[in-house]
């Protein structure tokens, strides 16, 4: 079945009636097992009171004290399943009542149990709506009755799976307890239990397997694409035909570049650049997005499978494309010495960077030469005889500082990281604020001119009232950057925040720019990071905080890597094809779709009513997979970095290193070794030398008899003792450093000590 059960019931809205055909077509069911499926599906769904049926169609039933939420378990039992809406409680769900529901799993849960005071609300699951675990990683063992048993080596994970030998599979006895790659044949069924296929033996351990490799069976990431999407790949264009240059823009002769790394991943080459200067204090600055939906159907295999992956994601050296590489060579990448169709953004600036005017034209180019961002560095520094291309880089360095300046009055910021991760997208990318990638400009000239191309794109689609993808970001909350402040306060850096429970972009921009200045930069720059929300997708426009925009901000100039973008390039050229240029065909007036100067001119809608209602579909029907996809990459990503510095840390058991505290809590305290960027836990069980009391207030440990305190800050020497390598839980041991706490400190209440409640101690003469 290649929809599941959430997916399908997402297509009911509003208690409208659907037929089984209009469910067919939604959900892309052509073959005879796929419609098979769907009808199956829908009479269980009306069995068990999810669906009615009335003269042959279905509809939804309303449900009361029935939520949709994401089931999250500990390796106790304990789950809770945990609701998209940021205001709305967990419920916590008994073992027992799981229905064989696993851990990430997405679930309907009837609460059974209203919540009260401190206790979240109970219930059970009602329905599985889709599974999150298509493939684990576990340990084959032999049970005493001689049959084969994979036992997950995530232990959130509370199952085994069975599992049979098969001829073309590895050699089950040879396996035994030995790691291996385990695909999910059967789902738990009744009284049948859970069934494994073997796909893969890893090794010994989690640490003989390549991390990469984890993270690729962890998250069962695609490696290859179907024979389908290749085929529609080998049947692309190779060359551009004269016939497809008709009705385009023609800006052959406009000095182009592409900027990006010296060899580049053909991904990067989705967008160019082109700079002039008018008369006057102007400048017209182009950026050219390589023009995908020209050659795509939106019904193709390829697009299908551009719409599951998301986008496209990046594990250390290995790609996973959001299109196969014959598609990528084809259409996709502006070469150097060719031309390509593209959609170009020509955006009129003044000296101030202040936009005039600017208007989205389809277009076909010529890409002169392709420069790396050490080229561009070079030539900004004076070191090129070319002076046109001389000329062209100071004007982009011109505008870009413009932009930058621009950016900085309405509050925004840079993050300067010391690991900087892939930014094969060139703008913000993941983080949804613009790096700094010292020593050179080039990366942040490209970032605030990509920036700049993505905003107006989505403004001028706005204006239009029209749909389109959305990139919103929500501000930290005040609470995750009290560490922070406390941390910065403790080593002399006086910092806080305009309004004291809400954080602002011009917050961090005092902040970054205060962390320039410490020799603790590096580690303050990620503390910072870490309190970034997710950059989210949206079908409504709404503030971003890492850009500090109000709104109308997303992406569309990388629709190589990230199908959010191809979305708008769809929605644009559906403007471009069908949009209506004044209210009635006989109206003599008539405004320019391309242009900025038709907003506010406009006072009919824009797209046939179809057009439109199929635009709002598409992209409702695809946030709720882009977002998910988003969250998956950043987790894989996040996964493999942690899997590499653990692995680092391995060689360094035994040794002493200088670290800073970083996080504090009431069972110990986390040290970041500066040196490495590794963090790792001291746990108050290893403080021997004294009782030691958490105080929440000052966040801070502190040694009832020797006044010994480890608050925010203290540099300490810790000793490597253990490192697990599969979980990445690294736990250190204090050799040395902390700080001494005044003699007049007063003691809060409660306490803990050791990591217990005080109350549950035993007092001090019957210890001694």
């Amino acid at each position: 079945m290649e929809f599941s059960i959430s997916t399908l019931l997402n297509n009911f809205a509003d208690d409208k009636l659907l037929a089984p055909k209009a469910l067919e077509k939604k959900l892309d069911c052509q073959a005879s097992d796929g419609i098979r499926q769907l009808q199956i599906t829908l009479e269980a769904l009306e069995k068990v009171g999810i669906l009615t049926k009335e003269r042959g169609k279905y509809k939804r039933l309303p449900e009361e004290g029935v939520v949709e939420g994401k089931l999250r378990c500990s390796s106790k039992g304990f789950c809770f399943a945990i609701q998209d809406q940021d205001d709305t409680e967990d419920i916590y769900i008994r073992e027992s009542q799981l229905n064989t529901a696993w851990n990430g799993d997405r679930v309907l849960v009837k609460v059974t149990k209203e919540g009260r005071r401190r206790r979240s609300p109970e219930g059970e699951v009602r329905l599985i709506l889709e599974r999150s675990n298509p493939s684990v990683i576990a340990r084959v063992k032999k049970t005493e009755a001689g049959e084969y048993r994979a036992v997950p080596l995530d232990d959130r994970l509370l199952f085994e799976l069975a599992l049979h030998q098969e001829t073309d599979g590895p050699d089950l006895e040879a396996a035994i307890d030995q790691l291996v790659h385990v695909e999910i044949v059967r789902y738990p069924l009744g009284q049948l239990s859970p069934l494994g296929r073997v796909t893969q033996v890893l090794g010994s351990d989690a640490q003989s397997a390549a991390d990469t490799e984890l993270v690729f069976c962890k998250y069962d990431l695609p490696r290859s694409f179907p024979e389908d999407v290749l085929a529609e790949a080998e049947a692309l264009p190779k060359k551009l035909r004269k016939a497809d240059q008709k009705k385009r823009v023609n800006l052959l002769k406009v000095p182009t570049f592409t900027i990006c790394d010296r060899t580049p991943n053909p991904t990067q080459l989705d967008h160019a650049f082109s700079v002039e200067k008018l008369k006057g204090s102007k400048w017209r600055v182009g950026v050219h997005v390589t023009d995908l939906v020209y050659y795509l159907d939106p019904d193709s295999s390829i697009e299908r499978q551009a719409s599951q992956r998301g986008a496209a994601m990046f594990l250390g050296d290995t790609a996973l494309p959001l299109f196969p590489e014959t598609c990528i060579e084809r259409i996709g990448a502006l070469t150097a010495g060719k031309d390509h169709l593209t959609f170009s953004i020509l955006v009129t600036l003044d000296n101030e960077g202040e936009v005039l005017e600017f208007e989205i034209q389809p277009s076909v180019i010529h890409v002169d030469q392709h420069l790396a961002y050490e080229q561009v560095q070079e030539i900004l520094d004076g070191d090129h005889k070319d002076k046109s291309l001389a000329d062209a880089m100071q004007l982009f360095q011109t505008v870009s500082e413009a932009l930058k300046k621009q950016r900085y009055d309405r509050g925004g910021f840079d993050l300067l990281l010391s690991t900087v991760p892939p930014q094969i997208m060139g703008d913000e990318g993941d983080l949804g604020a613009v790096i700094l990638a010292s020593p050179t400009q080039a990366h942040s000239i490209i970032a605030d001119l990509l920036v700049l191309a993505n905003h107006l794109v989505l403004s001028h689609l706005q204006a239009l009232a029209i749909p389109g993808v959305y990139q919103i970001q929500a501000p930290p909350d005040a609470q995750d950057l009290q560490d922070l402040l406390k941390l910065a306060d403790n080593i002399q850096l006086s910092l806080g925040l305009q309004q004291e429970d809400t954080v602002q972009p011009q917050d961090f921009q005092t902040f970054s720019q205060t962390f320039q200045t410490s020799e603790r930069s590096a580690i303050l720059f990620e503390l910072l990071q870490s309190t970034l929300k997710p950059v989210q997708y949206s079908a409504v426009s709404g503030p971003h905080f890492g850009l500090a925009l109000v709104n109308n901000y997303g992406h569309f100039t990388s629709p190589l890597n990230r199908y959010g973008d191809l979305l708008n390039q769809r929605i644009l050229h559906a403007v471009f094809t069908e949009g209506r240029d004044r209210r009635t065909s006989r109206a003599k007036e008539k405004v320019n779709l391309r242009h900025s100067d038709c907003h506010g001119q406009i006072s009919w809608n824009v797209l046939p009513p179809e057009t439109q209602r199929h635009l709002d579909a598409l992209i409702t029907d695809a946030i709720p997979q882009l977002n998910e996809q988003a969250d998956l990459a950043r987790q894989a990503c996040q996964d493999l970095t942690g899997l590499q510095k653990t692995k680092q840390m391995q060689t360094h058991t035994g040794e002493v290193l200088q670290g800073i505290i970083t996080g504090i809590q009431s069972y110990g305290f986390f040290v970041r070794i500066e040196t490495l960027m590794v963090e790792g836990l001291v746990h108050v069980s290893s403080l021997k030398d004294d009782w030691y009391e958490y105080r929440s207030r000052q966040q801070t440990l502190v040694g009832r008899k020797n006044r010994c305190q480890y608050r925010l800050g203290d540099r300490v020497d810790v000793e490597v003792k253990s490192v697990d390598y599969y979980r990445q839980q690294i736990d250190l041991i204090v050799v040395g450093g902390g700080s001494e706490a005044p003699e007049d400190e007063v003691t809060e209440a409660p306490i803990k000590v050791n990591g217990e409640d005080e109350s549950d101690l035993p007092d001090e003469t019957e210890e001694e």
